[in-house]
């Protein structure tokens, strides 16, 4: 696995970045812009493109941020509640120790995304494509992925409570290394997913439910 940047200076484009402009605006291009310590709260960023950008520090509160491209960007240490990701595309990105929170980013397009050491409490998913995206030492609560198409999709050492899978479409999603699997709707639709023995056993019960078969004991 390709090693993860964990600084601003081990970044291919660390000494090209410039300080990023404020406030953000819409429909803009950012092109190796560095933003920290950044506190942004109601911004219309609708339709932006941010490549080789590096975000440190950050707070974007109630943001909208429909249908931005992000590029080769990275993420440590920054909050990101109540706002608009829906149609938002991401490609090469790497979020490290951050929080989201109340995120709509139902449609969205996620490839070759990494997320290590973050929290996702209610992140709108439904109707997202996810290739080649990994959920690294995460607690995802409450994310909604219905309707959704994972492919190479990975898990390891993240927990996920109370996640949806209603109606989605999963192609090599591997759950093995998951520290817990709590899904609440669409027990039906993990079909493509791959899970351990012990994973089985602790899913079973919710499983057969989820295929109409009552387990009783005598």
């Amino acid at each position: 696995m390709t090693k993860i940047p964990q600084d601003v200076a081990d970044l291919p484009y660390a000494e090209a970045l410039e300080p990023g402009p404020s406030p953000l605006r819409r429909d803009w291009n950012y092109d190796l812009c560095r933003f920290e310590s950044a506190n942004e709260r109601g911004a219309d960023v609708g339709s932006s493109r941010f490549t080789e950008c590096a975000f440190e520090n950050v707070q974007f509160d109630e943001m909208r941020m429909r249908r931005t491209k992000h590029t080769d960007v990275w993420w440590r240490g920054s909050r990101m509640l109540s706002t608009d990701l829906a149609e938002s595309e991401w490609l090469d990105v790497t979020v490290l120790s951050s929080a989201l929170a109340g995120i709509e980013a139902f449609s969205a397009k996620l490839r070759r995304v990494v997320l290590q050491r973050c929290k996702l409490d209610a992140v709108n998913f439904r109707g997202a494509e996810l290739h080649e995206v990994v959920f690294e030492d995460c607690i995802l609560r409450d994310v909604d992925f219905s309707g959704s198409k994972l492919k190479d999709v990975k898990f390891p050492g993240s927990a996920l409570r109370g996640a949806k899978f209603a109606k989605s479409k999963l192609t090599r999603v591997d759950f093995r290394d998951a520290t817990v699997v709590e899904v609440v709707d669409g027990y039906q639709n993990l079909r493509g997913a791959i899970i351990d023995s012990g994973q089985a056993v602790e899913l079973a019960v919710d499983l057969a439910q989820a295929l109409g078969i009552s387990v009783k004991d005598q």
